[in-house]
């Protein structure tokens, strides 16, 4: 597999601070992408900037709530003023929200999801494809980072799901306005990632997460980025409107008994 083609180009990664932005940023910063890193957190997201720079990748850090619209186009206009062009962006940031039935959640958390979730990745995918038209980009591209419950609703969470699938449904509707002129356009679907989503979770809710996937584990952060290392480069550029889960199959259909004929053959 040869991601050479990736080489140089500029990207944005938004919630870069931590789980899947870190690894995703990190990832790119390995493979010669030169990666602007965007986080609410300062000193964690300058931290990331600072151990890609450190690897001897180029990376700089923007403080950026992404749930403001106004920060997210400045911070695509610091990309191309710092790095003069931009090739993609992948809207990472996001929150969870759950385990409560819809009635009992507050128009206040609507609001404050939707305009992250939902809003923020809409600008960031507004004024990324405006920023890669204008800089003439061969091999530009969006990746969302939705989530398998953008594809497999889940009980108790009815806002995040509907956040989730609205994310899949802007991407492959974008993916048919710009795949004529070769921006390719892809959603990533993670399951149970162990990322700081999980908060303070304790041990035993982990073990009942890792049982529900058929995988039997909850993924890591870097099987996420691997992925979208791919999608970046040039071996994936007739790959476009697709949302595509990294969850160990957890989406692929509901779990039943099943017993095995011939168990010797794993042996």
């Amino acid at each position: 597999m040869d991601f050479s083609s990736v080489k140089g180009k500029v990207v944005i990664v938004t919630g870069a601070s931590r789980g899947i932005g870190e690894a995703i940023a990190k990832v790119y910063g390995e493979n010669g992408m030169k990666v602007v890193c965007a986080a609410r957190s300062k000193e964690q997201g300058q931290i990331v900037a600072d151990e890609i720079c450190a690897k001897g990748g180029d990376a700089i850090f923007v403080q950026t709530d992404c749930g403001d619209i106004g920060q997210i186009k400045a911070l695509v206009n610091t990309a191309v003023a710092h790095y003069g062009k931009l090739d993609g962006v992948v809207s990472n940031a996001g929150i969870g929200q759950g385990g409560f039935p819809l009635h009992e959640y507050e128009m206040e958390e609507y609001d404050r999801i939707f305009a992250l979730n939902s809003k923020g990745v809409f600008a960031g995918m507004k004024y990324g494809a405006e920023a890669i038209f204008k800089s003439h980009s061969e091999g530009g591209f969006l990746i969302n980072v939705a989530s398998v419950a953008g594809i497999v609703p889940q009980r108790g969470q009815a806002l995040y799901t509907a956040t989730k699938h609205g994310v899949i449904g802007m991407t492959k509707s974008a993916a048919l306005d710009y795949a004529y002129y070769g921006i390719t356009v892809n959603a990533i679907c993670p399951g149970y990632t162990r990322t700081s989503i999980f908060g303070n979770a304790p041990e035993q809710a982990l073990t009942m997460f890792a049982k529900d996937c058929p995988a039997g584990r909850m993924g890591n952060p870097e099987e996420c980025a691997y992925l979208a290392l791919f999608l970046a480069s040039d071996m994936a550029r007739y790959i476009t409107g697709a949302a595509i889960p990294v969850d160990g199959a957890l989406a692929a259909g509901h779990q039943n008994v099943s017993t095995w004929k011939h168990p010797e053959i794993r042996e």
